[in-house]
Order: structure tokens, then sequence, then C-alpha cells
């Protein structure tokens, strides 16, 4: 669930303040691990950058953690900063959508 009162925190701060801080491990370090360049790791940290598909599939092998873990946690960033930007949107409908009425006009 998206927080309402607040952003949700950035991946990039999860991995800093949750993994890295914790474990002692610096950025150079986590890059090497993940066979990356350490300005993806660095610019990760720093917000600057999402976390992608293939980022989410190394930080789980390398934290022991699941790759839906850190695509969750950029979704919700993701999903905040987005509303925010399209100001207040009518919430979603919950159940199944109905069929549309039009028809096609091959018919």
């Amino acid at each position: 669930m998206l927080p309402r009162n607040r952003p949700p925190t950035h991946p990039g701060e999860i991995l800093a303040e949750e993994f890295l801080g914790p474990l002692r491990i610096t950025q150079k370090d986590c890059a090497r691990r993940l066979r990356v360049p350490v300005q993806r790791i660095n610019t990760l940290v720093k917000g600057k950058r999402g976390v992608t598909p293939e980022t989410a599939w190394l930080l789980s092998s390398a934290f022991g953690t699941t790759a839906e873990f850190w695509m969750n946690l950029q979704t919700n960033w993701d999903l905040y900063h987005a509303r925010k930007r399209l100001g207040r949107l009518p919430a979603p409908r919950h159940g199944r959508a109905r069929p549309s009425t039009t028809r096609s006009a091959a018919r």
C-alpha cells in the first residue's frame, strides 16, 4: 500500500540503510559483487536511478532477498510520484472490468 502522508522510501535508500551499512559493505564492494559499474550503485543509492528488473535480480541474489522485493519498492516509488505529478485521480475500481459495449467496425 502506498503511504499517503509521505513518499515511499526509495530503493536506493533501503539498499544503503538496510543492507550496505549494517553489513559494512561499500558501494564499490557491492558493485564488484554484482559485477556492475560502481556508478550504477552510486546513482541508485543517491536516488537518481531506479531499480531495473536486472538490478533487482542481482540485488536479490547478493542479499538473499527476492527480485520482487526490489521491484515492489521501485513500483511504490514510481506510483507515488506519478500520482503526485498527475494530481488526484479517481481511485481504481475493484472487481472485473466490464467489456466494451461498442462494436468493432470490422463486423
